[in-house]
């Protein structure tokens, strides 16, 4: 592992001190800063000249900020002679406009992928993707991870047994999530009908599958943004008699009325992983946060020695 070489930008450091943990590594040393005028300033402070290098940075709020610090973290590490560089989006933002749903409205998605790839990232190490199809937006190697096996492990150590749980797709985009979940912790399979009346709200109209009345219910998505949607669906759920309602999700970007929607919920528990890391103001008792810094260091000691991502996923002892 010599020759390996981990930084990080400032969006999230205390993910890249866990993965370095793992993988028994010293993190290296960066600065990064502000010029008075605002223009992002970075220098790598460790000699990175032939090293294969990895830059922990997702792209969350503040979006703009943390992916121009990306870039430039890679334009850095290129110029320093690196001899590749993977850029590691645990969150990939801009993920939702990753296709044109009306006349004149940019592919947001693609342009930051080319941005990535232009900028002279050799390879990028993500995780759950809003739409898997964004990979073929870049035009390097893409590793696409999933928090499956992690957010499962959190439901595991419940000790619920299969008859008491059914696994909720919040909306009908969810459903093959769902049922990857469900074959995982057993229960039955429901589905909420969501209908979306504009850009900025929907309804949940019906429960279709289950029957969710007396039972546990697990409900998971991608990523939770303004909570309304998923909110609504367990409010849904709770009016059909659910025991208890339960929420996880890979990416907690928790913006907007999160923390509100959330509060004046009626579920239980969610589980949040450190993707994304969450404010002190945006911490409620019912959050839960697990790590997936194991299954990051291990994908970065994989690609390190070339060896397979996907044997990962293929039994059941996950990193």
């Amino acid at each position: 592992m010599r020759e390996l070489k981990i930084l990080s930008g400032q969006a999230n450091p205390d993910l890249a001190r866990d993965i370095c943990g793992f993988l028994h590594l010293n993190l290296g040393s960066l600065t990064l800063g502000k010029f008075p005028d605002g223009e992002n300033y970075c220098k790598i402070d460790d000699d990175v000249r032939g090293r294969d290098v990895y830059l922990i940075q997702p792209t969350c709020p503040e979006v703009n900020d943390n992916l121009m610090e990306l870039l430039i973290m890679i334009d850095s590490c290129k110029r320093a002679s690196a001899a590749r560089v993977t850029a590691v989006i645990p969150y990939f933002g801009y993920a939702r406009q990753d296709r044109k749903d009306e006349g004149r409205v940019p592919i947001t998605a693609k342009l930051v992928a080319n941005m990535i790839a232009r900028a002279g990232a050799d390879r990028v190490l993500t995780m759950d993707l809003h739409a898997p199809q964004i990979q073929g937006f870049f035009d390097v190697p893409v590793d696409h991870l999933y928090a499956a096996p992690v957010l499962n492990a959190y439901f595991e150590e419940m000790g619920y047994e299969a008859d008491e749980l059914v696994v909720v797709s919040p909306d009908e985009g969810s459903i093959k999530r769902a049922i990857g979940h469900s074959k995982r912790l057993g229960g039955r399979l429901a589905i909420v009908d969501k209908r979306r009346d504009n850009a900025l709200e929907t309804k949940q109209k019906n429960i279709i599958g289950g029957p969710v009345e007396d039972k546990v219910c697990l409900m998971f998505d991608d990523m939770i943004s303004t909570a309304g949607s998923i909110c609504g669906a367990a409010r849904l759920v709770a009016e059909a008699g659910a025991r208890e309602i339960h929420l996880a999700a890979t990416h907690g970007v928790l913006c907007g009325d999160a923390v509100q929607n959330l509060s004046e919920s009626p579920i239980k528990s969610l589980c949040l992983t450190n993707t994304i890391p969450l404010p002190a103001e945006k911490k409620l008792d019912t959050i839960q946060i697990v790590s997936v810094a194991p299954l990051l260091a291990e994908a970065i000691r994989r690609i390190h020695h070339d060896q397979s991502i996907s044997a990962m996923f293929r039994s059941k002892d996950h990193p």
